[in-house]
């Protein structure tokens, strides 16, 4: 794992939550977008080095509803960029690291993306990034 890439924060509703990020923080906002295949709306801000992902569920059967239905709104995980993603899952694997993901799905930003299990990382979820191209010291 090269560097924290961001965190992200699990919402109702992005545009409610907008607000308070930008206005009150004053964050910038980066942009919004759609990740059918996570069933979530994503919204992403500038905190310094760090990207703060606000998501939003896109369906009843979303992961991030269930999420929100049993824990409410606020920390969802915290992300890590690292070079090749699913190298980095076998080794994981190998370790007997118990993973969420065992191969990398598609993500935000055109990054593959992967998860820990909550088990192994004293309770919070850990997604592992690698940006398109395997880019990790790229800025977005």
């Amino acid at each position: 794992m090269n560097r924290l890439d961001h965190i992200a924060i699990a919402v109702f509703s992005i545009e409610e939550a907008r607000h308070f990020y930008e206005d009150v923080l004053g964050l910038a906002f980066l942009h919004q977008e759609m990740v059918e295949e996570q069933k979530v709306n994503v919204a992403f801000f500038q905190a310094g080095s760090i990207k703060l992902e606000l998501i939003e569920p896109l369906t009843p059967d979303s992961p991030v509803r269930f999420f929100l239905e049993k824990k409410g709104q606020g920390l969802h995980h915290i992300a890590f960029l690292c070079n090749n993603l699913s190298e980095k899952l076998q080794v994981l694997s190998d370790r007997q690291v118990q993973l969420i993901d065992k191969y990398p799905r598609q993500g935000a930003n055109g990054k593959k993306i992967a998860f820990l299990s909550p088990r192994e990382t004293n309770g919070v979820l850990v997604e592992l990034c690698e940006p398109k191209g395997d880019q990790t010291n790229e800025h977005e």
